[in-house]
């Protein structure tokens, strides 16, 4: 009896074909991976078309992305004529055709499509997909070949599958760079805010005779509500000004530089500490209603008779040593200017040839360490009674005191002293 028999290469044909198709998965599998896992977008987008283009084996691939109205060739491979960040018309070409209809558009032979814009001269066959977000298209994926009909139907639907995972994580790469941007031109706002706040500050020293100035800023962030100040004064006065605005940040910078203005433009005319601190307050209950207020310590200091007369609106009372006998300067309570209307009584004190003044911020006696322990007015006093203490020191012992914590409130002083 006759038999027939099927020829080996047959039968080994629909193998080799699913073989292949595993093949087409596992590395599709594969790239979606690695697509997923790149957040930098340059560097995904050159990986995609450059992965895309040897897998598939395709002369070119490239990525438009959609910016204003045109197309950005944000990566591409393989072409001559075109290069990376040049940009058209969204309107333009079978891409432009892709984008308005939403849906991927396979030319078997270009040489039959009227939008076709040539790359490469030999370009037979291009397939373009859309790269869809829910329903926003934000750009397409072109892949083209040197031979007729180049993709069959299922390297297509493989490649429309990949591009929704390249959608996917282009969107994710350009919401992260976004973010990344905002996040650098934040931190160059921030920056330029605390070189001008900087600028705010005295630049010099006080020059008065039988006298020394130290003084010390430190905001908790990138800018702050604290704020120190010398102005001079008629008769070789010079009046000292240290003021705290209730919060910290932007908003209470914000709110320290027009109290500033404030202050320099009332010192020069004001009869003492205590008009000025009340002109303050008018104005800022009249002028600035942001709920937020400011203690303040504005004394004068007279250099010729020693004398130093000052009043205090809510604010931590100055520490005075007298040879070794350190005291607070108690003032009748002063309301926080911004608050309610208010009157500030003036004090004065006569200081001897050996003091130490110290005018301080709560975000000195108020530091905490990572117990929640603070500071402490005692450890204050202590450091003022010291003969030799100084304004950098004393900021040097508030930070190694907070130690990793940091400084939970600005904190700023001056020290005034004999010499």
């Amino acid at each position: 009896m006759a038999t027939t028999s099927t020829p080996r290469f047959a039968s080994q044909a629909p193998a080799i074909f699913q073989q292949r198709r595993v093949d087409a998965l596992v590395s599709l599998q594969k790239a979606a991976q690695q697509i997923t896992n790149i957040l930098e977008l340059d560097e995904l987008l050159d990986f995609i078309v450059h992965r895309i283009a040897v897998d598939f084996g395709c002369i070119e691939s490239s990525i438009l992305l959609i910016e204003s109205d045109q197309f950005h060739l944000a990566a591409v491979h393989g072409c001559q004529v075109f290069k990376k960040g040049e940009r058209w018309p969204v309107t333009e070409g079978i891409s432009g055709q892709v984008v308005v209809t939403g849906r991927p558009h396979y030319a078997p032979d270009v040489s039959q499509e009227l939008h076709y814009a040539a790359c490469e001269p030999d370009t037979r066959s291009e397939l373009v997909i859309p790269l869809t977000v829910g329903d926003r298209v934000i750009g397409v994926f072109c892949a083209s070949h040197h031979e007729l009909d180049a993709f069959p139907p299922a390297q297509i639907e493989l490649l429309k599958a990949l591009a929704g995972h390249i959608a996917v994580a282009v969107d994710n790469a350009q919401r992260i760079r976004q973010e990344r941007q905002q996040v650098q031109r934040l931190h160059q706002d921030h920056e330029e805010a605390r070189r001008i706040q900087e600028t705010l500050l005295p630049r010099q020293t006080p020059h008065a005779p039988g006298f020394a100035f130290e003084a010390e800023w430190l905001p908790a962030g990138v800018v702050g509500g604290d704020w120190y100040d010398y102005i001079p004064l008629s008769e070789g006065r010079w009046a000292l000004v240290l003021a705290d605005v209730s919060g910290k940040g932007m908003p209470a910078a914000l709110m320290m530089s027009a109290v500033r203005g404030m202050v320099r433009s009332l010192a020069p005319l004001a009869s003492g500490p205590g008009e000025v601190l009340s002109r303050v307050n008018q104005m800022l209950l009249e002028d600035v209603s942001t709920g937020r207020y400011v203690t303040m310590i504005y004394a004068v200091l007279d250099p010729s008779s020693r004398r130093l007369t000052f009043a205090s609106a809510g604010h931590p009372w100055p520490l005075l040593c007298h040879g070794g006998d350190v005291r607070p300067l108690h003032t009748d309570a002063g309301m926080p200017l911004g608050l309610f209307p208010s009157q500030f009584t003036e004090h004065v004190v006569t200081l001897c040839h050996d003091f130490r003044l110290l005018f301080y911020t709560d975000g000195i006696s108020e530091a905490l360490n990572r117990d929640n322990e603070e500071f402490g007015s005692c450890r204050v006093a202590e450091f003022v009674a010291n003969h030799d203490c100084s304004a950098s020191n004393l900021l040097q012992d508030i930070r190694e005191f907070s130690g990793d914590r940091g400084p939970s409130d600005d904190a700023t002083l001056i020290l005034l002293r004999s010499v």
